[in-house]
């Protein structure tokens, strides 16, 4: 294996490297597109696949996270040139009635009530922000809506102060960051920030596999011993994009730098 190749190898729990099984993650031959977004229409997202989490603006976003989610706000999200632009502004919206006192407005999209899967092939084609204290995501939850126990999926994750380097996680009520059993995964694309890359995620009944561009790096196999607490994933999951402000993981904010911007290409999803 060469150094290159070392470098984004796995290091938690769920690691592995090298071998035919790390080197490639692409679509299933003969599987179809079942839902998709090209961002091909200006303005709002559209509504018909997209809702806005609003829901703890006036308690305050979990992991400390400093932002408001505004709700349908073009300064915020919106569809322009082909993409999907989720911009974090530095920006007290006061005269909203949910805000809760943040410094600082972004946007957070889901697929909640329009649309959600069990198993499948998703590809998101974005580029992230890059400044100290940004912290874009794209990730799935379940509709059962307990966490951890209905199970987490983090397809990219990535925060400022360490550009360029690619997150992917797994939660279930077996392994999650609160017991400090949860598994995170690790990849360097050291143009994240200036080029667009596919962020994918490959589910089915026997594994979870994340990747970028084709290049897999993080796994979850399926125990198969029936506990729902170590594999929740036979249950429909929904979809996330977000723009997350400081907090645990995004750190300290560059106030100087903002607004920034999250832009996604498309977002894809397959199935048998």
């Amino acid at each position: 294996m060469s150094p290159a190749a070392k470098q984004i190898c796995l290091i938690a729990a769920l690691a592995w490297c090298g071998g035919a099984v790390a080197g490639t993650l692409a679509k299933p031959d003969g599987w179809r597109l079942v839902w998709s977004d090209e961002f091909e229409v200006d303005g709002l997202p559209d509504p018909a696949r997209w809702d806005y989490d609003t829901g703890r603006n006036r308690a305050g976003w979990h992991n400390g996270e400093l932002q408001y989610y505004a709700r349908a706000r073009p300064e915020n999200s919106r569809v322009q040139g082909g993409k999907l632009l989720i911009t974090a502004r530095r920006e007290a919206l006061r005269g909203q009635p949910d805000h809760g006192g943040q410094a600082y407005s972004s946007a957070r999209l889901l697929t909640r009530g329009k649309a959600s899967w069990t198993y499948g092939f998703f590809e998101v084609r974005a580029r992230l922000p890059c400044a100290g204290g940004s912290w874009p995501a794209i990730w799935m939850l379940g509709t059962r809506g307990k966490w951890p126990a209905d199970g987490e999926i983090d397809i990219m994750e990535h925060v400022g102060h360490k550009p360029g380097e690619i997150l992917g996680s797994v939660y279930t009520e077996a392994s999650n960051w609160p017991k400090g059993t949860g598994k995170t995964d690790r990849i360097v694309m050291p143009d994240a920030c200036d080029a667009f890359h596919d962020y994918q995620l490959s589910w089915t009944k026997e594994r979870i596999v994340i990747g970028v561009d084709g290049r897999a790096y993080a796994e979850l196999v399926n125990p198969k011993d029936g506990d729902y607490a170590s594999w929740p994933f036979d249950s429909p999951q929904y979809l996330l994009l977000n723009l997350a402000v400081g907090g645990d993981l995004g750190g300290a904010v560059q106030d100087a730098s903002l607004p920034w911007r999250f832009e996604v290409d498309y977002v894809r999803v397959y199935q048998p």
